[in-house]
């Protein structure tokens, strides 16, 4: 309960923070409209634009912890993803920091949201190093674990094979007190304004939602290491990048028709705003059964945009299931506040399927549409 009334009392401070920055912005903004002064409307708006984007940051954090949030799992190799970051690692954790890795020969590969697992890692490296304020060095390895049933009941893990991601520093290390709360949501040894306290509990419950489990081994003077547990992915490791770099932007709509399905009003206004802007023509529902007796009529539908929360007895991903069986190549972009389980198949979005996590700017909605509907 103490745990519960942290989270709670956390959340509430900063989100009561946020909020003041949006509310008053906006207070201000029609002030001034009312007044004719429009040369100080920007700067309101960016202030409000940068209290979402915060929150929305504290929101992903919870989800992760919550283990709720949406993951994009592929297969991967823990040792080629270390090498593409070592060099921002370095940068980040500074010159009095030695950054080294150690592989363990031939990774097993594991099935995983790279760029989760990237940000559980930078994550690490960054307390690592707030753990070396005289600078020392951070190790981190990877290896093959084969855990027996002794073994997994001891990491509170299922028995079988174990991909281990590990990052080790030289630092201050953790009393038991402070070890025993590590993973506890808002709780922090930093000082006041320099942590949210969330970023172990995050990393926690990543990797509860991608099957594994993190284990911490520290004692004070003698340093920490945080162990990432990821089951092993039998198959070979996905040779896509995890993000590329991007194109030119696809062309804006030429005709096509878009079905937007949402039960929130307000969003699905501005979707629907925001599509006929760039040119596409819109349909709209506001739940699965009346999304799909447009996507089982003759109407042309070159793309759904479609929460997958929806009212009713039909989510949107059984809306998209039972619209395939006319319309087999159809292509859908959900868009979820989290990871509804219906989402996923087997851990798998399905072929011509996409997902973009709410809340999301209007730009990075408009290019994936664009993509979706040009591919």
């Amino acid at each position: 309960m103490e745990a519960v009334g942290q989270l709670t009392g956390g959340l509430a401070h900063d989100f009561n923070n946020l909020l003041a920055g949006v509310a008053g912005s906006l207070d201000l903004v029609k002030l001034r409209l009312k007044q004719g002064r429009m040369d100080e409307i920007e700067r309101y708006v960016a202030v409000a634009q940068g209290a979402t984007r915060r929150a929305a940051a504290l929101t992903h954090r919870l989800l992760a912890f919550s283990r709720r949030q949406t993951l994009a799992p592929r297969a991967i190799c823990v040792d080629t993803m270390v090498d593409g970051l070592l060099d921002m690692i370095r940068r980040t954790v500074g010159p009095g920091v030695r950054v080294e890795p150690d592989y363990s020969g031939e990774p097993w590969t594991a099935l995983v949201d790279q760029s989760q697992l990237e940000n559980a890692l930078l994550n690490l490296c960054i307390n690592a190093r707030d753990a070396m304020p005289e600078g020392g060095r951070i190790a981190i390895a990877t290896a093959n674990r084969v855990l027996d049933a002794d073994a997994a009941r001891g990491h509170e893990l299922p028995p079988g094979d174990y991909l281990v991601l590990s990052v080790a520093d030289s630092g201050t290390g953790m009393a038991p007190g402070v070890l025993a709360k590590a993973f506890e949501p808002f709780f922090t040894t930093k000082p006041l304004g320099q942590g949210t306290g969330l970023g172990l509990s995050m990393i926690y419950g990543f990797a509860k939602q991608s099957g594994g489990q993190v284990a911490i081994d520290s004692q004070p003077g003698q340093g920490t290491t945080v162990s990432i547990f990821l089951p092993r992915h039998r198959g070979a490791a996905d040779e896509r990048d995890a993000a590329p770099a991007a194109d030119a932007a696809p062309p804006a709509g030429q005709g096509e028709t878009i079905l937007v399905v949402d039960d929130e009003p307000s969003v699905r206004m501005l979707v629907v705003d925001v599509l006929e802007e760039l040119g596409y023509t819109v349909l709209e529902a506001e739940d699965g059964a009346g999304g799909l007796a447009l996507l089982q009529s003759d109407a042309r539908i070159d793309l759904v945009v479609s929460d997958v929360g929806l009212p009713g007895m039909m989510n949107g991903r059984q809306m998209a299931d039972a619209a395939r069986i006319k319309r087999p190549l159809l292509k859908v972009l959900f868009i979820t506040g989290y990871a509804e389980t219906a989402l996923l198949d087997h851990g798998q979005l399905a072929p011509g399927m996409s997902v973009l996590t709410k809340p999301f700017s209007i730009d990075a909605m408009a290019q994936q549409v664009r993509e979706m509907v040009a591919g």
